[in-house]
């Protein structure tokens, strides 16, 4: 990006309530067939204006055209029913009921690639496009087929690699593949998770990125934090190999986190989204409060590598608290950008 640190989001924003229930996961449609098809393009077409009056360098859709970051997508391929479903333990955190894989998985045609050409139709801005990666694709169903967590992944890589392609051509700048389970599979992630994220993104030129947090600020995800001490160094059991991967930007949480700012040296030479902004709180932060995790960041990333964003998707917060909290980000990071030009 031209932009010395160009800001973003995780992914997600809010939905108008005319579209969804607010500050809600899973949310069900207040729309049905055309004017769903229409509301969902009237709500991306507010989360590109939101971004855009709040100073974002690289936009998203805000996921406006999808209930969940994962199942959306794996509700558009074969070999998953969704009626026939199972209660499973999602990342070790919580229970929920899932859809089963029954049969060789397939995408009998693209997912979001209307979504991302209207994207892209919007604005003339850079563009960021989000994916689950295989490894949190498998943790979001039950396998009665492959029976193989390993295979399964790899059979989701070649998928999304399908889909990140056809999106590169719609002229999407940037193809994030969201990867919350690599903060709590550590051995699997490096044993193949890293692999198959790589084969998602093979053959890409447009820029690659993993987004690896600790979850949305819903109540599983904030009891579960509270249980993992005073330092969070889960990162550090996959960065050193996603160091040496081909994807070219790692995005982590830092914000309010206890994530010890220094583990970022074990990615040094990538491009990173540092999360600048809590997603888990309703409080918006101070421009002030965004600059100072920015310039501790910068010890361990050079200027040119560093993209301020989000810790997470902004999906469960209220519109008003999202657009401040956007509005925060972008102006933090001018702070910063002022302070280095200086």
């Amino acid at each position: 990006m031209k932009v010395l640190l160009p800001t973003s989001t995780a992914g997600s924003l809010p939905k108008p309530s005319w579209l969804a229930q607010p500050e809600t996961l899973w949310s069900p449609w207040k729309l049905q067939d055309q004017e769903l098809i229409e509301g969902k393009q009237d709500a991306l077409r507010l989360a590109v204006d939101d971004q855009r009056q709040a100073g974002i360098d690289i936009v998203g859709d805000g996921e406006q055209t999808r209930q969940h970051f994962v199942t959306t997508f794996i509700e558009h391929l074969s070999g998953v029913d969704f009626e026939k479903r199972e209660t499973v333990r999602i990342r070790n955190r919580y229970d929920a009921s899932v859809p089963t894989v029954v049969g060789a998985v397939a995408r009998p045609k693209s997912v979001f690639v209307d979504d991302a050409r209207y994207l892209r139709a919007q604005t003339d801005q850079p563009i960021k496009w989000t994916l689950p990666g295989p490894m949190t694709m498998i943790d979001t169903l039950y396998d009665a087929h492959y029976r193989s967590r390993e295979k399964l992944a790899w059979e989701f890589a070649t998928i999304l690699n399908q889909e990140a392609r056809e999106l590169e051509a719609t002229g999407v700048d940037i193809i994030q593949f969201d990867e919350p389970a690599f903060n709590v599979f550590f051995d699997e992630a490096n044993d193949w998770g890293i692999a198959t994220l790589e084969k998602a993104a093979e053959g890409l030129k447009c820029e690659t990125a993993v987004h690896i947090c600790y979850g949305y600020g819903i109540k599983a995800n904030t009891d579960w934090k509270k249980t993992l001490g005073s330092e969070w160094r889960q990162y550090e059991e996959t960065f050193p190999n996603l160091q040496k991967s081909r994807i070219d930007i790692i995005s982590l949480e830092c914000h309010h986190s206890h994530v010890p700012m220094d583990l970022i040296e074990l990615i040094r030479g990538k491009k990173v989204m540092i999360g600048a902004i809590d997603v888990a709180t309703d409080t918006i932060e101070t421009p002030e409060e965004v600059a100072e995790t920015l310039r501790e960041a910068l010890q361990f990333v050079d200027a040119d590598k560093l993209y301020p964003s989000t810790n997470c998707g902004m999906a469960p917060l209220s519109r008003r608290v999202a657009r401040g909290k956007l509005e925060a980000l972008a102006a933090g990071a001018a702070i910063v950008r002022k302070e280095l030009s200086a």
